[in-house]
């Protein structure tokens, strides 16, 4: 698979701070991961939207996560960039982070993270922690191959046959 990285931060943008985040997603993925891209942009929906078309579109990402910008801050703009480029919601992955998260803290309701579909990328908001990135990706690892299979046009397995 083919996964696209974004960190959204104004403080690892202007280099007051390093990205750990976006690291931890390359680590957690590496068993499935054929070619990663990353990128590094501050919380500015534009910017963000243009990092997630051109990850899309042109790197041909399977996976796209972000880490950042899901939180209640004024900047905290990830989910808006991320709905306003995605064609279809896929709620149920936000959804499994955040049940997850909430066994660890409950402050993971604060999450506004969204996950949806453009074209056959599955984009996927994470938060900006290390922590809670890793625990998120764990939450969902094991759906990502069928979810980029049945993207990429594979519907063999598909059609309700959950658990089997």
């Amino acid at each position: 698979m083919k996964f696209g990285i974004i960190c959204v931060s104004d403080r690892c943008f202007d280099a007051t701070c390093k990205d750990q985040s976006g690291p931890a997603i390359a680590a957690c993925v590496e068993a499935l991961s054929e070619e990663n891209a990353y990128r590094l942009v501050p919380d500015e929906t534009e910017t963000i939207c243009a990092a997630l078309i051109e990850l899309a579109d042109h790197f041909g990402a399977d996976v796209i996560f972000t880490t950042g910008g899901t939180g209640f801050a004024p900047r905290d703009v990830t989910p808006e960039a991320t709905k306003a480029v995605i064609e279809r919601e896929a709620p149920g992955i936000a959804e499994a982070i955040r049940a997850k998260s909430l066994a660890i803290t409950p402050k993971a309701m604060l999450s506004r993270a969204v996950s949806g579909i453009r074209g056959k990328t599955l984009i996927i908001n994470l938060p900006g922690s290390p922590k809670a990135v890793r625990e998120s990706i764990e939450a969902i690892i094991e759906v990502l191959p069928h979810a980029v299979e049945t993207l990429g046009g594979n519907t063999q397995n598909c059609g309700g046959n959950y658990g089997k």
